[in-house]
């Protein structure tokens, strides 16, 4: 992030572009999200050290696995924060800034074979490394025993990416950021023959390290066999919709333009050409052709400078919430909402659901689809009803 760090109907080179011009946007005609009055329940307000993502682990016990930025992995166990970590791999990690332990996937058959993977920056030299770890059953602490899956150098300490998650389609995901610096100057993003400024595909059930889906769009030639979509700055945090399957991103902006897009295969999201729907580089003259536009995206006013993507929310505890997709900015603690239907070039006015004052560092869902909000000064809540609606 700048401060910190399958198939669709999308329109490519002329967007249905999406402006967020002010603290709260107007909601389109018809939307349900005029019926919402949110709030944000207190689960964790102290004991975190800098969490920067929440997930489940699929396995039909309720608890809740919160990433921590130096190295460590937390379990809500019953509802209660454990204070041994499930994970400690602090002695392997670089943190600060954009680095840290920044990511956390468990495996879609987890419950059997233990198995999970975290992306973090390595000590000794700052690559980006995906890792695999086990535990026992449900035991509350997994083994520190690490089988290393992929190492990507990065040449600059910012723009790491960092999230990992399996798609509905049992292969997992992983977002690399161009490298960093400013402007990606190596031009990573737009070189198929490079890992970063990528989202990757692996296959973690067949081959060691891993082996490469049959679909994938370079696995006959023209850039590596890993990347799955090209042209992204920050992929800091992406999802699933579990409707559906489709994925979600937040691509964090340079110096004027967040922006949300929609994934398939071979997709080209523009930078560093553009940022968002607009020329970066060349600033005047760039070209859109074969460029897939944004469905969403908005300027830095009002203290925003940073997106972080959702979850397109599919739960029951807001009705007048399902189908629409959930994300912030970490600066603003503004709490977004775009619908969901948004590639089917319907008018579509993102709404800003919650002025949270928190540091949005990630969204996160548990089991039952309920959104959750981290907070990186140490917090996590959960998005509820307003509490204040049911009062007469």
């Amino acid at each position: 992030m700048n401060t910190l760090g399958l198939t669709a109907a999308i329109c490519i080179a002329v967007p249905p572009v999406l402006l967020l011009g002010g603290s709260t946007a107007a909601v389109g005609k018809g939307s349900r999200l005029s019926d919402a009055t949110l709030e944000l329940i207190p689960v964790v307000s102290e004991g975190l050290q800098s969490p920067l993502f929440i997930t489940h682990a699929g396995d039909g016990t309720g608890q809740l696995f919160i990433v921590e930025q130096p190295g460590t992995i937390r379990i809500i166990d019953q509802g209660v924060l454990r204070e041994t970590p499930f994970l400690d791999i602090s002695n392997r990690v670089l943190s600060g800034g954009e680095r840290g332990l920044l990511g956390l996937a468990f495996h879609p058959n987890h419950r059997k074979n233990g198995r999970f993977f975290v992306n973090y920056t390595r000590r000794e030299d700052g690559a980006t490394v995906l890792a695999e770890y086990r535990r026992q059953g449900l035991g509350l602490q997994a083994s520190a025993e690490e089988r290393t899956m992929m190492v990507v150098p990065q040449p600059y300490a910012n723009h790491n990416g960092g999230m990992v998650a399996f798609g509905p389609d049992g292969y997992l995901y992983i977002g690399l950021g161009d490298g960093g610096s400013r402007g990606d100057p190596r031009n990573y993003a737009q070189n198929t023959q490079e890992l970063l400024g990528k989202i990757l595909r692996i296959d973690v059930d067949r081959d060691r390290p891993y082996a490469i889906p049959d679909n994938n769009p370079f696995v006959t030639g023209g850039g590596r066999p890993e990347v799955f979509a090209l042209g992204v700055r920050n992929p800091w945090r992406f999802s699933f919709d579990r409707h559906g399957g489709m994925l979600w991103l937040a691509d964090v902006g340079q110096d004027k333009w967040e922006e949300v897009d929609l994934v398939v295969a071979g997709g080209n999201y523009g930078w560093r050409v553009m940022e968002g729907t607009h020329c970066y580089n060349p600033v005047h003259t760039c070209s859109p052709e074969g460029l897939i536009f944004p469905i969403a995206e908005y300027g830095h006013e009002h203290g925003r400078c940073a997106v972080t993507g959702g979850y397109v929310y599919r739960g029951q505890a807001m009705p007048a919430l399902r189908g629409t997709y959930l994300f912030g900015d970490y600066c603003s603690g503004d709490l977004f909402a775009i619908s969901a239907e948004a590639n089917k070039r319907h008018s579509n006015v993102p709404q800003v659901l919650l002025q949270t004052g928190l540091r949005i560092s990630s969204f996160g869902e548990d089991e039952a689809g309920e959104v959750y909000v981290v907070d990186h000064k140490g917090g996590l809540y959960r998005v509820a009803p307003s509490r204040a609606a049911d009062v007469p």
